[in-house]
Protein backbone atom coordinates (compact mmCIF):
# COMPACT_ATOMS: atom_id res chain seq x y z
CA UNK A 1 0.00 0.00 0.00
CA UNK A 2 1.30 3.41 -0.94
CA UNK A 3 2.04 5.73 1.96
CA UNK A 4 -0.08 8.86 1.90
CA UNK A 5 2.00 12.00 2.03
CA UNK A 6 1.29 14.44 4.83
CA UNK A 7 0.60 17.95 3.61
CA UNK A 8 2.12 20.62 5.79
CA UNK A 9 -0.13 23.65 6.44
CA UNK A 10 0.84 26.69 4.38
CA UNK A 11 0.71 30.30 5.49
CA UNK A 12 -2.58 30.67 3.58
CA UNK A 13 -4.05 27.70 5.46
CA UNK A 14 -3.05 29.16 8.82
CA UNK A 15 -4.49 32.57 7.90
CA UNK A 16 -7.70 30.89 6.76
CA UNK A 17 -7.98 29.06 10.10
CA UNK A 18 -7.23 32.29 11.96
CA UNK A 19 -10.00 34.20 10.19
CA UNK A 20 -12.68 31.52 9.78
CA UNK A 21 -12.77 30.46 13.42
CA UNK A 22 -13.19 34.04 14.67
CA UNK A 23 -10.04 33.63 16.74
CA UNK A 24 -8.46 36.87 15.54
CA UNK A 25 -11.42 38.98 16.66
CA UNK A 26 -11.51 37.32 20.08
CA UNK A 27 -7.77 37.79 20.69
CA UNK A 28 -7.80 41.43 19.52
CA UNK A 29 -10.84 42.15 21.68
CA UNK A 30 -9.12 40.59 24.72
CA UNK A 31 -5.99 42.70 24.15
CA UNK A 32 -8.14 45.85 23.81
CA UNK A 33 -9.94 45.16 27.10
CA UNK A 34 -6.64 44.48 28.89
CA UNK A 35 -5.31 47.80 27.50
CA UNK A 36 -8.36 49.63 28.90
CA UNK A 37 -7.75 48.02 32.29
CA UNK A 38 -4.04 48.97 32.26
CA UNK A 39 -4.95 52.55 31.34
CA UNK A 40 -7.27 52.69 34.37
CA UNK A 41 -4.47 51.37 36.62
CA UNK A 42 -2.41 54.47 35.75
CA UNK A 43 -5.14 56.95 36.80
CA UNK A 44 -4.43 58.14 40.40
CA UNK A 45 -7.04 58.79 43.05
CA UNK A 46 -7.66 62.41 44.07
CA UNK A 47 -6.06 63.68 47.29
CA UNK A 48 -3.45 60.93 47.81
CA UNK A 49 0.32 61.32 48.15
CA UNK A 50 1.31 58.22 46.13
CA UNK A 51 5.00 58.23 47.00
CA UNK A 52 4.35 58.22 50.76
CA UNK A 53 1.92 55.30 50.47
CA UNK A 54 4.32 53.36 48.21
CA UNK A 55 7.05 53.58 50.84
CA UNK A 56 4.67 52.40 53.56
CA UNK A 57 3.17 49.65 51.35
CA UNK A 58 6.61 48.25 50.43
CA UNK A 59 7.06 46.92 53.97
CA UNK A 60 3.48 45.65 54.36
CA UNK A 61 2.90 41.98 53.43
CA UNK A 62 -0.88 42.24 53.04
CA UNK A 63 -0.76 45.36 50.87
CA UNK A 64 2.09 43.87 48.80
CA UNK A 65 0.16 40.65 48.28
CA UNK A 66 -3.00 42.50 47.20
CA UNK A 67 -0.95 44.80 44.98
CA UNK A 68 0.45 41.75 43.16
CA UNK A 69 -3.02 40.83 41.87
CA UNK A 70 -4.06 44.40 41.09
CA UNK A 71 -1.12 44.96 38.73
CA UNK A 72 0.29 47.78 40.86
CA UNK A 73 -3.03 49.66 41.09
CA UNK A 74 -3.15 49.37 44.88
CA UNK A 75 0.35 50.74 45.60
CA UNK A 76 -0.29 53.56 43.10
CA UNK A 77 -3.71 54.19 44.74
CA UNK A 78 -5.39 54.39 41.35
CA UNK A 79 -9.13 54.41 40.69
CA UNK A 80 -8.85 50.63 40.02
CA UNK A 81 -7.12 49.94 43.37
CA UNK A 82 -9.82 47.44 44.45
CA UNK A 83 -9.27 45.49 41.22
CA UNK A 84 -11.21 42.28 40.61
CA UNK A 85 -11.41 41.52 44.36
CA UNK A 86 -15.02 42.65 45.06
CA UNK A 87 -16.33 40.74 42.02
CA UNK A 88 -14.52 37.53 42.99
CA UNK A 89 -15.63 37.80 46.63
CA UNK A 90 -19.20 38.42 45.51
CA UNK A 91 -19.06 35.39 43.19
CA UNK A 92 -17.86 33.20 46.07
CA UNK A 93 -20.62 34.36 48.40
CA UNK A 94 -23.38 33.95 45.80
CA UNK A 95 -22.18 30.45 44.88
CA UNK A 96 -21.96 29.41 48.54
CA UNK A 97 -25.38 30.86 49.35
CA UNK A 98 -26.86 29.12 46.26
CA UNK A 99 -26.14 25.76 47.88
CA UNK A 100 -27.93 26.76 51.11
CA UNK A 101 -30.99 28.70 49.81
CA UNK A 102 -33.36 26.44 47.78
CA UNK A 103 -34.66 29.29 45.59
CA UNK A 104 -31.15 30.20 44.44
CA UNK A 105 -30.22 26.54 44.00
CA UNK A 106 -33.27 26.15 41.75
CA UNK A 107 -32.11 29.13 39.67
CA UNK A 108 -28.68 27.57 39.27
CA UNK A 109 -29.68 23.97 38.47
CA UNK A 110 -33.21 23.94 37.05
CA UNK A 111 -33.90 27.22 35.25
CA UNK A 112 -31.02 26.98 32.78
CA UNK A 113 -29.64 30.11 31.14
CA UNK A 114 -32.37 32.42 32.51
CA UNK A 115 -31.60 31.29 36.08
CA UNK A 116 -27.87 31.79 35.63
CA UNK A 117 -28.50 35.31 34.31
CA UNK A 118 -30.47 36.16 37.46
CA UNK A 119 -27.65 34.83 39.63
CA UNK A 120 -25.17 36.91 37.62
CA UNK A 121 -27.32 39.98 38.26
CA UNK A 122 -27.36 39.25 42.01
CA UNK A 123 -23.56 38.89 41.86
CA UNK A 124 -23.21 42.30 40.19
CA UNK A 125 -25.43 44.04 42.75
CA UNK A 126 -23.55 42.46 45.64
CA UNK A 127 -20.24 43.45 43.98
CA UNK A 128 -21.30 47.11 44.17
CA UNK A 129 -22.21 46.73 47.88
CA UNK A 130 -18.86 45.05 48.64
CA UNK A 131 -16.96 47.67 46.64
CA UNK A 132 -18.57 50.50 48.67
CA UNK A 133 -17.68 48.73 51.93
CA UNK A 134 -14.10 47.88 50.88
CA UNK A 135 -13.45 51.38 49.53
CA UNK A 136 -14.67 52.88 52.85
CA UNK A 137 -12.35 50.53 54.80
CA UNK A 138 -9.46 51.40 52.46
CA UNK A 139 -10.06 55.14 52.95
CA UNK A 140 -10.08 54.69 56.74
CA UNK A 141 -6.79 52.78 56.44
CA UNK A 142 -5.22 55.56 54.34
CA UNK A 143 -6.48 58.24 56.72
CA UNK A 144 -4.61 56.53 59.59
CA UNK A 145 -1.30 56.61 57.68
CA UNK A 146 0.61 59.87 58.33
CA UNK A 147 1.28 61.95 55.23
CA UNK A 148 -0.69 59.73 52.84
CA UNK A 149 -3.72 62.03 52.48
CA UNK A 150 -2.90 65.58 51.37
CA UNK A 151 -3.68 67.87 54.31
CA UNK A 152 -5.33 70.62 52.21
CA UNK A 153 -8.03 68.24 50.95
CA UNK A 154 -11.47 68.56 52.54
CA UNK A 155 -12.08 65.23 54.40
CA UNK A 156 -15.77 65.03 53.40
CA UNK A 157 -14.95 65.65 49.75
CA UNK A 158 -12.08 63.16 50.01
CA UNK A 159 -14.21 60.34 51.41
CA UNK A 160 -17.17 60.91 49.08
CA UNK A 161 -15.12 61.26 45.89
CA UNK A 162 -12.76 58.39 46.75
CA UNK A 163 -15.54 55.91 47.62
CA UNK A 164 -17.44 56.82 44.42
CA UNK A 165 -14.28 56.55 42.27
CA UNK A 166 -13.12 53.23 43.79
CA UNK A 167 -16.61 51.71 43.52
CA UNK A 168 -16.88 52.83 39.90
CA UNK A 169 -13.42 51.38 39.25
CA UNK A 170 -14.42 48.01 40.74
CA UNK A 171 -17.57 47.96 38.57
CA UNK A 172 -15.44 48.82 35.50
CA UNK A 173 -13.07 45.92 36.21
CA UNK A 174 -16.07 43.60 36.68
CA UNK A 175 -17.52 44.78 33.34
CA UNK A 176 -14.18 44.25 31.55
CA UNK A 177 -13.90 40.79 33.12
CA UNK A 178 -17.37 39.75 31.94
CA UNK A 179 -16.78 41.14 28.45
CA UNK A 180 -13.54 39.15 28.10
CA UNK A 181 -15.28 35.97 29.28
CA UNK A 182 -18.19 36.51 26.86
CA UNK A 183 -16.46 37.86 23.75
CA UNK A 184 -12.76 37.22 24.22
CA UNK A 185 -10.45 34.33 25.08
CA UNK A 186 -10.35 32.74 28.53
CA UNK A 187 -11.93 33.65 31.86
CA UNK A 188 -11.88 37.42 32.28
CA UNK A 189 -11.27 37.48 36.04
CA UNK A 190 -8.43 34.96 35.91
CA UNK A 191 -6.88 36.76 32.94
CA UNK A 192 -6.86 40.14 34.74
CA UNK A 193 -5.14 38.55 37.75
CA UNK A 194 -2.70 36.82 35.36
CA UNK A 195 -1.79 40.14 33.71
CA UNK A 196 -1.49 41.80 37.13
CA UNK A 197 1.10 39.20 38.18
CA UNK A 198 3.00 39.56 34.90
CA UNK A 199 3.37 43.34 35.32
CA UNK A 200 5.17 42.79 38.65
CA UNK A 201 7.69 40.24 37.35
CA UNK A 202 10.31 42.82 36.13
CA UNK A 203 10.37 44.43 39.61
CA UNK A 204 10.66 41.01 41.29
CA UNK A 205 13.59 40.04 39.04
CA UNK A 206 15.31 43.38 39.70
CA UNK A 207 14.97 43.04 43.50
CA UNK A 208 16.18 39.42 43.43
CA UNK A 209 19.25 40.26 41.36
CA UNK A 210 20.18 43.01 43.84
CA UNK A 211 19.84 40.55 46.72
CA UNK A 212 22.07 37.79 45.30
CA UNK A 213 24.56 39.55 42.99
CA UNK A 214 27.32 39.90 45.63
CA UNK A 215 26.64 36.72 47.63
CA UNK A 216 27.77 33.34 46.23
CA UNK A 217 25.81 31.31 48.82
CA UNK A 218 22.63 33.19 47.98
CA UNK A 219 23.20 32.53 44.28
CA UNK A 220 23.29 28.77 44.94
CA UNK A 221 20.14 29.06 47.02
CA UNK A 222 18.51 30.98 44.17
CA UNK A 223 19.35 28.17 41.73
CA UNK A 224 17.83 25.66 44.16
CA UNK A 225 14.74 27.81 44.55
CA UNK A 226 14.33 28.19 40.78
CA UNK A 227 14.65 24.40 40.40
CA UNK A 228 11.85 23.95 42.98
CA UNK A 229 9.72 26.51 41.12
CA UNK A 230 10.33 24.69 37.83
CA UNK A 231 9.39 21.33 39.40
CA UNK A 232 6.25 22.99 40.81
CA UNK A 233 5.34 24.25 37.33
CA UNK A 234 5.70 20.74 35.87
CA UNK A 235 3.56 19.34 38.69
CA UNK A 236 0.95 22.07 38.09
CA UNK A 237 0.71 21.17 34.38
CA UNK A 238 0.32 17.47 35.28
CA UNK A 239 -2.38 18.33 37.83
CA UNK A 240 -4.27 20.60 35.43
CA UNK A 241 -4.25 18.08 32.57
CA UNK A 242 -4.66 14.81 34.52
CA UNK A 243 -7.99 12.98 34.12
CA UNK A 244 -9.53 9.80 35.52
CA UNK A 245 -11.13 7.90 32.64
CA UNK A 246 -14.21 5.83 33.50
CA UNK A 247 -14.88 3.18 30.83
CA UNK A 248 -18.41 3.18 29.37
CA UNK A 249 -19.92 0.28 27.36
CA UNK A 250 -22.33 1.51 24.67
CA UNK A 251 -25.13 -0.74 23.34
CA UNK A 252 -25.21 -2.10 19.79
CA UNK A 253 -28.02 -0.95 17.52
CA UNK A 254 -29.07 -2.57 14.27
CA UNK A 255 -30.48 -0.33 11.55
CA UNK A 256 -31.35 -2.40 8.47
CA UNK A 257 -28.46 -4.71 7.73
CA UNK A 258 -25.90 -2.57 9.55
CA UNK A 259 -24.92 -2.66 13.22
CA UNK A 260 -23.95 0.60 14.89
CA UNK A 261 -22.42 1.34 18.30
CA UNK A 262 -21.12 -1.28 20.65
CA UNK A 263 -17.76 0.49 21.00
CA UNK A 264 -16.35 1.42 24.39
CA UNK A 265 -15.91 5.07 25.31
CA UNK A 266 -14.99 6.85 28.52
CA UNK A 267 -16.02 9.75 30.74
CA UNK A 268 -13.04 11.98 31.67
CA UNK A 269 -13.10 13.36 35.22
CA UNK A 270 -10.45 16.01 35.82
CA UNK A 271 -8.19 15.54 38.81
CA UNK A 272 -8.42 19.28 39.48
CA UNK A 273 -11.93 20.24 38.32
CA UNK A 274 -11.83 23.77 39.71
CA UNK A 275 -8.61 24.79 37.96
CA UNK A 276 -7.25 28.00 39.50
CA UNK A 277 -10.57 29.09 41.01
CA UNK A 278 -10.09 27.36 44.44
CA UNK A 279 -6.75 29.19 44.80
CA UNK A 280 -8.25 32.58 43.85
CA UNK A 281 -11.27 32.06 46.10
CA UNK A 282 -9.09 30.96 49.04
CA UNK A 283 -6.95 34.10 48.74
CA UNK A 284 -10.03 36.34 48.53
CA UNK A 285 -11.52 34.76 51.67
CA UNK A 286 -8.26 34.94 53.66
CA UNK A 287 -7.25 38.48 52.77
CA UNK A 288 -10.58 39.99 53.84
CA UNK A 289 -10.17 39.32 57.64
CA UNK A 290 -6.43 40.08 57.39
CA UNK A 291 -7.18 43.53 55.99
CA UNK A 292 -9.80 44.23 58.68
CA UNK A 293 -7.40 43.11 61.45
CA UNK A 294 -4.67 45.34 60.12
CA UNK A 295 -7.02 48.33 60.06
CA UNK A 296 -8.24 47.64 63.62
CA UNK A 297 -4.63 47.21 64.74
CA UNK A 298 -3.88 50.79 63.66
CA UNK A 299 -6.72 52.23 65.71
CA UNK A 300 -6.03 53.67 69.17
CA UNK A 301 -7.26 50.83 71.41
CA UNK A 302 -7.10 51.68 75.13
CA UNK A 303 -7.07 48.06 76.34
CA UNK A 304 -3.46 46.78 76.23
CA UNK A 305 -4.54 43.13 76.37
CA UNK A 306 -6.96 43.56 73.43
CA UNK A 307 -4.37 45.51 71.46
CA UNK A 308 -1.72 42.79 71.99
CA UNK A 309 -4.22 40.08 71.02
CA UNK A 310 -5.07 41.88 67.75
CA UNK A 311 -1.37 42.34 66.94
CA UNK A 312 -0.64 38.62 67.54
CA UNK A 313 -3.67 37.51 65.53
CA UNK A 314 -2.66 39.89 62.74
CA UNK A 315 0.85 38.36 62.67
CA UNK A 316 -0.59 34.84 62.47
CA UNK A 317 -3.01 35.88 59.71
CA UNK A 318 -0.34 37.66 57.66
CA UNK A 319 0.70 36.19 54.31
CA UNK A 320 3.75 34.53 55.92
CA UNK A 321 2.11 33.44 59.21
CA UNK A 322 1.53 29.84 60.31
CA UNK A 323 -2.24 30.18 60.74
CA UNK A 324 -2.49 31.72 57.26
CA UNK A 325 -0.94 28.65 55.59
CA UNK A 326 -3.03 26.18 57.63
CA UNK A 327 -6.24 28.02 56.71
CA UNK A 328 -5.01 28.48 53.14
CA UNK A 329 -4.52 24.75 52.51
CA UNK A 330 -7.77 23.91 54.33
CA UNK A 331 -9.70 26.37 52.18
CA UNK A 332 -8.10 25.07 48.97
CA UNK A 333 -9.19 21.51 49.81
CA UNK A 334 -12.71 22.59 50.85
CA UNK A 335 -13.20 24.85 47.81
CA UNK A 336 -11.93 22.16 45.41
CA UNK A 337 -14.65 19.81 46.72
CA UNK A 338 -17.20 22.64 46.61
CA UNK A 339 -16.32 23.53 43.02
CA UNK A 340 -16.56 19.86 41.99
CA UNK A 341 -19.98 19.57 43.64
CA UNK A 342 -21.53 22.44 41.64
CA UNK A 343 -20.09 21.58 38.22
CA UNK A 344 -22.84 20.24 35.88
CA UNK A 345 -20.58 17.59 34.30
CA UNK A 346 -19.61 16.15 37.70
CA UNK A 347 -23.03 15.17 39.10
CA UNK A 348 -23.06 11.36 39.66
CA UNK A 349 -26.87 11.05 39.72
CA UNK A 350 -27.35 13.01 36.47
CA UNK A 351 -24.59 11.06 34.72
CA UNK A 352 -26.07 7.73 35.89
CA UNK A 353 -29.55 8.74 34.67
CA UNK A 354 -28.18 9.75 31.25
CA UNK A 355 -26.24 6.47 30.91
CA UNK A 356 -29.36 4.47 31.79
CA UNK A 357 -31.45 6.52 29.36
CA UNK A 358 -29.17 5.68 26.42
CA UNK A 359 -28.57 2.07 27.47
CA UNK A 360 -24.89 2.60 28.33
CA UNK A 361 -23.24 1.27 31.47
CA UNK A 362 -20.00 0.94 33.43
CA UNK A 363 -18.58 -2.63 33.15
CA UNK A 364 -19.55 -4.76 36.15
CA UNK A 365 -21.92 -2.15 37.68
CA UNK A 366 -25.70 -2.16 37.40
CA UNK A 367 -27.42 0.91 35.90
CA UNK A 368 -29.22 3.44 38.09
CA UNK A 369 -28.34 3.98 41.74
CA UNK A 370 -25.37 1.52 41.84
CA UNK A 371 -23.79 3.47 38.94
CA UNK A 372 -24.41 6.80 40.75
CA UNK A 373 -22.81 5.42 43.94
CA UNK A 374 -19.80 4.09 42.01
CA UNK A 375 -19.31 7.42 40.21
CA UNK A 376 -19.66 9.31 43.50
CA UNK A 377 -16.92 7.15 45.04
CA UNK A 378 -14.64 7.68 42.02
CA UNK A 379 -15.22 11.46 42.03
CA UNK A 380 -14.59 11.69 45.78
CA UNK A 381 -11.23 9.91 45.42
CA UNK A 382 -10.05 11.89 42.38
CA UNK A 383 -11.16 15.23 43.87
CA UNK A 384 -9.41 14.40 47.16
CA UNK A 385 -6.16 13.58 45.33
CA UNK A 386 -6.47 16.78 43.29
CA UNK A 387 -7.20 18.91 46.37
CA UNK A 388 -4.22 17.50 48.32
CA UNK A 389 -1.97 17.97 45.28
CA UNK A 390 -3.12 21.57 44.93
CA UNK A 391 -2.44 22.17 48.63
CA UNK A 392 1.08 20.71 48.36
CA UNK A 393 1.86 22.87 45.33
CA UNK A 394 0.65 25.93 47.24
CA UNK A 395 2.84 25.12 50.25
CA UNK A 396 6.20 23.82 48.95
CA UNK A 397 7.51 26.87 46.99
CA UNK A 398 6.49 29.22 49.82
CA UNK A 399 8.36 27.08 52.36
CA UNK A 400 11.35 26.95 50.00
CA UNK A 401 11.39 30.77 49.83
CA UNK A 402 11.25 30.94 53.62
CA UNK A 403 14.15 28.50 54.21
CA UNK A 404 16.40 29.95 51.48
CA UNK A 405 15.73 33.48 52.80
CA UNK A 406 15.05 34.67 49.24
CA UNK A 407 11.66 36.25 49.84
CA UNK A 408 11.83 38.62 46.87
CA UNK A 409 10.48 35.76 44.73
CA UNK A 410 7.38 35.44 46.92
CA UNK A 411 5.59 37.50 44.27
CA UNK A 412 5.89 34.63 41.81
CA UNK A 413 5.54 31.97 44.48
CA UNK A 414 3.17 29.02 44.57
CA UNK A 415 -0.08 30.96 44.30
CA UNK A 416 1.08 33.05 41.36
CA UNK A 417 2.61 30.02 39.61
CA UNK A 418 -0.62 28.04 39.85
CA UNK A 419 -2.66 30.98 38.56
CA UNK A 420 -0.27 31.78 35.69
CA UNK A 421 0.13 28.16 34.54
CA UNK A 422 -3.60 27.45 34.96
CA UNK A 423 -4.65 30.52 32.97
CA UNK A 424 -2.04 29.82 30.27
CA UNK A 425 -3.28 26.23 29.88
CA UNK A 426 -6.89 27.43 29.72
CA UNK A 427 -5.96 29.91 26.97
CA UNK A 428 -4.14 27.20 24.99
CA UNK A 429 -7.12 24.83 25.31
CA UNK A 430 -9.54 27.53 24.13
CA UNK A 431 -7.35 28.31 21.12
CA UNK A 432 -7.26 24.59 20.29
CA UNK A 433 -11.05 24.45 20.55
CA UNK A 434 -11.41 27.30 18.05
CA UNK A 435 -8.95 25.70 15.65
CA UNK A 436 -10.76 22.36 15.99
CA UNK A 437 -14.04 24.10 15.18
CA UNK A 438 -12.36 25.44 12.03
CA UNK A 439 -11.37 21.89 11.04
CA UNK A 440 -14.99 20.76 11.43
CA UNK A 441 -16.14 23.71 9.31
CA UNK A 442 -13.73 22.65 6.54
CA UNK A 443 -14.89 19.04 6.84
CA UNK A 444 -18.58 20.00 6.49
CA UNK A 445 -17.83 22.20 3.47
CA UNK A 446 -15.97 19.37 1.73
CA UNK A 447 -18.82 16.88 2.21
Amino acid sequence: MAQQSVKMPTTEDLMSMWNASGLKQKILFTFAMIAVWRFGVLMPLYGINNEVFKNIASGNNIVGFLDLFSGGALSDVSILALGIGPFITSSIIVQLVSVVIPALEKLQKEEGEAGRRKLSQYTRVFTVILAIFQSFIFMLYLHHLPGTVISTVNPYVFYASSICALTAGAVLVMWISELITERGIGNGGSLIIFCGILTNIPTIIKNTSKLVQTNGAMQLKLLLLLAIFFAAMVFIVIMQEAVRKVIIVNPKRQIGNKVYGGMNSFIPFKLNPGGVMPIIFAIAILLFPSTILQLVGQANIKSVALSNFIVKLNNYMSADGLLYYVLYIGLIIALTFFYASIMPNMQPKDIADNLKKYGSSIPGIKPGKPTADALDKILSKTTFIGAIGLGIIALVPSLASFFTKIETLQGIGATSLIIMVGVALDLINQVKTHLLARNYESFLKDM
